[in-house]
């Protein structure tokens, strides 16, 4: 009877906290896509471990958030996403799971080099190499206002890579001061190390740079920009929408007007429509991953990524 009653009064003290919220307090590190969650990783090694949203081979265009990713946005302390033109699928969750947490949209980035989309799958050469220096921060625009506006792709410049060291460095030294010194230490190596894939980038792809090519989507502009190459268009305008006979008709008429040595497919989405466009003429095709669908997450996945990209463009540009 003495149990009975004990288990009422815990009962009814549990009931009566019905209604007070506790808010657990946060913590950790979220991260969108692999690419940045490798910076964010390198930035961090030696004090944690960054959660990664979209894993394995998934795309950010077409990607659907899991329970356990709402979960992670919910409990994180720092969000790090490239921002709601790239990431739709993110917006909301973020607006509401994430509200107090510090959430950065790297693409807005100060000191981040951004390129306006190029119009069009079969973008010309005079489209190349238009950078934009004005910084959200000095125009005080909010992530929203370059919806639409700026390719997301960023990452694919190393330099721009090495802006995002130094941004997440600065991002987490004030959400965790005690490891300041070690977030700025990692990112100064980073640069480092990222100065020294530059160089080797640039000498592997010079023979290369006279070499037109096609692009499953028009994702590459910034490693183009950076490296000298030159991509003649691209199959579709957007991932996630397939192109029309008359699009398909369009590019495959392009390959065989500039000879294009290699049409490039990507290891997220089906390959046909490469097989389709390249039909009847004497391209050759490769694989090009933006997002390092099939490389091993961490720290080393940005630097193994750009230099795949190097490879499979020197690799079947020459032959």
């Amino acid at each position: 009877m003495k149990h009975f009653r004990s288990l009422l009064l815990a009962s009814a003290f549990m009931a009566g906290l019905g209604g007070v919220s506790f808010a657990a307090e946060r913590e950790g590190v979220v991260v969108s896509i692999k690419p940045l969650h490798s910076i964010v990783a390198a930035v961090m090694q030696g004090v944690g471990e960054p959660k990664l949203i979209v894993q394995g081979a998934g795309s950010e265009h077409v990607y659907s958030l899991k329970p356990s990713d709402a979960e992670a946005i919910e409990h994180a302390k720092v969000i790090f996403w490239a921002g709601p033109s790239m990431e739709t699928f993110l917006d909301k969750s973020i607006d509401t799971l994430g509200e107090g947490a510090t959430v950065v949209a790297l693409g807005d980035a100060e000191g981040l080099t951004r390129l306006k989309f190029r119009e069009g799958g079969p973008f010309e050469a005079h489209d190349h190499g238009h950078e934009d220096h004005d910084h959200a921060a000095e125009a005080g625009e909010g992530h929203h206002d370059h919806h639409g506006e700026y390719d997301l792709h960023f990452w694919l410049d190393p330099e721009n890579g090495k802006v995002l060291a130094g941004d997440i460095a600065r991002v987490l030294s004030e959400s965790d001061p005690e490891h300041a010194a070690q977030y700025e230490k990692n990112a100064k190596a980073y640069a480092e190390k990222l100065n020294a894939l530059t160089k080797e980038v640039t000498a592997e792809l010079g023979a290369v740079k006279d070499k037109p090519f096609i692009v499953f989507h028009d994702a590459y502009q910034y490693f183009e920009n950076r490296f000298g190459i030159k991509a003649a268009g691209s199959i579709t305008v957007s991932p996630e929408k397939a192109p029309g006979a008359a699009r398909i008709k369009e590019i495959h008429d392009k390959i065989k007007s500039l000879g294009a040595a290699c049409v490039f497919s990507e290891p997220q989405f089906e390959p046909k429509l490469v097989n389709t466009v390249i039909d009847g003429t004497d391209a050759k095709t490769g694989v090009l991953d933006p997002l390092g669908a099939e490389l091993r997450d961490g720290p080393d996945l940005y630097q193994q990524l750009i230099s795949n990209l190097a490879h499979s463009l020197k690799n079947c540009l020459s032959k």
